[in-house]
């Protein structure tokens, strides 16, 4: 039997070794999970609502539990994990209200003789694909629309974070939601994401990850026409306007870069100040990202955990690296990290000034607690640095002047910005990305669209 080993990033302990679903295994769930549509999306509204509330409660009972699995697993401080939970259940929450608002509509017909009626239904069985770095609310930013609108859902979590998931599922079942509606598989993810996007039950995939292997999922969801969501690579700019209040600005930045050790898609990976105020920010940035903890998730006082794995930590040495040799200075932390003796990989907060645009972290996203800085002159330079690159998922701004702000609103080519706002996520707002960033949304009253089919009924022969 094939098995996936889940260690512990804080020092490469053993935490338990799950069993990997066999391809035929996978097959059968989802032919389970195709029968299972056809009573799961009959069932009411109302009822649907009120198991999403029994699960969402249940997590919340459990939430403890839960965030020691979550750091464990994934490396973020156990504050940070309770967050998250709570972050999780309000998924649930808000499309439990949602569940009882999938709304129809009639038109007014050019005959008397005519009726012309809208109405809305599931999509069908949605299978998923989420990250590590948020086990637990990207599986119910998926699953709680998803069930809302009556459609059965399949997960595939990441092989570095699959016990969340697995707490979670067994949770919804707990909760009354059947079994066959809403299932977990594990397995390499090449091969469950062919057997997903080859399935003829499966009519979406819904993915959280790097663009290219979105752009894969979608070339081969392309073969059967499926619905698809795809929440992709960022790499957002944050910019500090000459009239910005400095001290908000340098807390909300600390509040997006240092989230889960900076390995979040919406962090703040390249920071843009003018000139005129360059000096005082950074002096201000260096002060605070000094007093941020680094160790082990489980300690209370900890600010940032480990980098999830080697392969994580090596991207981001290699940038340090190369900003270094190219000229850039590091004026808080240093380029070579901590290797751990007991098999961790910890990054201390870094700050680099003297930032170019030729240098490898200003093109590539940095999953990592390290901040580039680069200054600017005149607005245009900073937005013309900001949309310089084919992401487009977040951006943030700091400004007190209305006039400032909307313009980098209208000129900022980001599906999610924050206004003097470094922590702009929630379980009500729309959440997606611009060009190579993602296609749909998911959040907000739009969050639950994309599982919902519509269907048009024209009545003749009426007098």
């Amino acid at each position: 039997m094939t098995t996936i080993a889940v260690r512990n990033p804080e020092n490469g302990d053993l935490i338990r070794e799950v069993p990997a679903h066999t391809e035929e295994e996978i097959r059968q769930a989802l032919d389970r999970g195709q029968e299972a549509f056809a009573s799961w999306s009959k069932t009411d509204a109302y009822t649907r609502a009120e198991l999403l509330r029994k699960w969402s409660g249940l997590i919340r009972e459990n939430q403890e539990s839960l965030a020691e699995t979550v750091t464990k697993e994934n490396g973020k401080p156990l504050k940070e994990a309770a967050g998250e939970i709570n972050y999780a259940a309000s998924y649930l929450d808000w499309y439990a209200e949602e569940a009882v608002r999938v709304y129809g509509r009639t038109i007014p017909s050019p005959s008397t003789e005519k009726r012309i009626m809208v109405s809305r239904q599931p999509v069908g069985l949605v299978a998923a694909i989420t990250p590590w770095n948020f086990p637990a609310a990207m599986m119910t930013r998926k699953a709680g629309p998803a069930l809302a609108a009556g459609c059965t859902f399949i997960i595939k979590p990441a092989d570095e974070t699959p016990l969340t998931a697995i707490r979670l599922i067994e949770l919804a079942h707990e909760a009354g939601i059947p079994k066959d509606a809403v299932q977990y598989v594990l397995a390499d993810g090449p091969t469950v994401g062919k057997l997903f996007t080859g399935s003829g039950h499966v009519r979406k995939v819904t993915f959280t990850g790097s663009t290219e292997v979105g752009k894969l999922l979608m070339r081969d969801s392309a073969d059967t026409v499926k619905h698809v969501t795809m929440e992709l690579g960022g790499h957002a700019p944050l910019i500090v306007a000459e009239d910005a209040d400095l001290d908000h600005a340098v807390t909300q930045t600390i509040a997006s870069k240092f989230r889960n050790a900076g390995q979040t898609c919406i962090c703040a990976n390249r920071v843009l100040v003018h000139e005129s105020v360059a000096d005082a920010f950074t002096d201000k940035l260096k002060a605070a990202a000094a007093k941020l903890q680094v160790g082990s998730g489980m300690n209370e006082g900890t600010d940032i955990g480990p980098i999830i794995n080697r392969k994580g930590y090596e991207k981001i040495i290699r940038q340090l690296q190369d900003a270094v040799d190219k000229g850039a200075e590091i004026v808080l932390g240093s380029k070579t990290g901590e290797e751990g003796n007991d098999g961790g990989y910890f990054v201390q907060p870094t700050v680099l000034t003297g930032v170019t645009q030729d240098m490898t972290i200003m093109k590539e996203e940095t999953f990592g607690p390290v901040v580039p800085v680069t200054t600017f002159r005149e607005l245009d330079e900073a937005i013309a640095i900001a949309n310089d690159t084919p992401y487009g998922l977040a951006a943030y701004f700091f400004t007190n002047d209305y006039r400032t702000g909307m313009y980098l609103h209208d000129h900022l080519d980001y599906g999610i910005i924050g206004w003097n706002d470094g922590a702009p996520s929630g379980a009500h707002v729309p959440f997606g990305g611009m060009k190579e960033s993602g296609i749909g949304r998911e959040g907000g009253a739009e969050g639950i669209e994309p599982y919902l089919e519509t269907k048009y009924l024209s009545i003749g022969g009426l007098k």
